[in-house]
């Protein structure tokens, strides 16, 4: 998350070339983190599962995206640290799968169905605040929207088959491994798109000028 609800007042409808430089510096964060998210969707249709194995591997992936989520910087420092506090609840999360006594099926799918549905209600949150900042904020949503179906499909009956969980799980990380891969290529090339906004004529008076009154970049949302 890079953007929080009622986080810029100041920015208004402008992006910065400061704060697009922070969002741009977690570009490498999302595309490892999506790689080894698409190689861990790929083990997990891969492996002849037990219980056990797999609650520990997905327990390690919650511990991953956790480390990931609290190294990520957003615009301001509040964002940081609703980030950090999100890392913290993932890897809570690891450690709980990887611990339960058992654990069983419905432990897993509960934890899993419930986290995806967390994680991917902060994602859409976070991408409708950064809609006027950031372009292409379309695609955090997308990165929310894809998580939510699948945290109700896990949670809608947590006694299923082993099968299932995995399907879920698999789906989960390839899906989303490949659209954090895509969201890091957008966000990387952030502050060009604020250099070439300022030197994009306006029709009317020249070359933008830059003031601290009107930042760069009007968002554009696409």
């Amino acid at each position: 998350m890079f953007v929080a609800p009622g986080t810029v007042p100041d920015l208004g409808r402008k992006l910065t070339r400061d704060a697009a430089q922070r969002i741009a510096s977690n570009w490498w964060l999302l595309l490892l983190n999506g790689a080894l998210l698409v190689v861990a969707g790929v083990l997990i249709f891969s492996i002849d599962w037990t219980i056990r194995s797999l609650a520990t591997f997905i327990g390690a992936l919650f511990i991953v995206q956790g480390v990931s989520e609290a190294l990520t910087t957003g615009i301001d420092a509040r964002v940081r640290q609703a980030n950090v506090i999100a890392g913290l609840l993932s890897i809570a999360a690891g450690i709980l799968i990887i611990v339960w006594p058992g654990p069983g099926l419905v432990a897993v799918a509960i934890v899993l169905g419930a986290w995806l549905i967390v994680t991917g209600t902060i994602e859409i949150t976070g991408a409708f605040a950064a809609r006027r900042l950031v372009p292409d904020w379309w695609m955090l949503l997308i990165l929310g929207l894809l998580q939510i179906p699948l945290g109700v499909l896990a949670l809608a009956n947590p006694g299923a088959t082993l099968a299932a969980l995995i399907t879920v799980a698999g789906i989960w990380a390839v899906v989303i491994g490949v659209a954090r891969i895509a969201v890091s290529f957008e966000i990387k090339r952030l502050p060009d798109d604020v250099d070439k906004a300022l030197t994009t004529p306006d029709e009317e008076r020249g070359p933008r000028a830059v003031s601290s009154e009107q930042p760069p970049l009007s968002a554009t949302g696409s």
